[in-house]
């Protein structure tokens, strides 16, 4: 999940509780713009057993990610788990589960900044945009 590093980043700056961090690594996406077979890295993830957990996620698009990464989380035994999103993408969800916090929702539309990436390139910009087609033409010139 490490889209939402930049959100996870401002979030905590803005409590005044105590608070630990744990890091998971869960991605779909390999370098394009579809989603493929779900990936998940937890071994940096501290013991959640009795604790309540807040699950963060740069995007909400299929819902896929969250409910799996939920799931994983409540085996764990925590003493409960919230989801939120920094991005809900509208008619795009395949899940019943909603995100329990949304910051935007937005159209169908694949975006990129404030953590969210295309082939890892763009996370660094201070706001969220939508890659226009000479920008992906760029990128594929290079690539090749």
């Amino acid at each position: 999940m490490t889209g939402s590093l930049v959100m996870l980043a401002d979030l905590i700056r803005r409590l005044e509780m105590p608070v630990r961090i744990s890091l998971i690594q869960a991605s779909s996406y390999r370098g394009g713009m579809k989603s493929g077979d779900l990936t998940v890295q937890d071994h940096m993830m501290l013991d959640i057993r009795g604790r309540e957990v807040l699950l963060i996620d740069d995007i909400f698009d299929t819902g896929k990610t969250l409910v799996h990464v939920t799931q994983l989380l409540e085996q764990l035994g925590p003493a409960s788990v919230k989801t939120a999103v920094f991005l809900n993408k509208l008619g795009q969800s395949v899940v019943s589960a909603k995100p329990d916090y949304v910051v935007f929702e937005i159209p169908n539309e694949f975006v990129v900044g404030y953590g969210l990436d295309y082939s890892d390139l763009y996370r660094n910009l201070p706001f969220v945009g939508v890659l226009e087609e000479s920008d992906l033409q760029k990128h594929a010139n290079i690539e090749h």
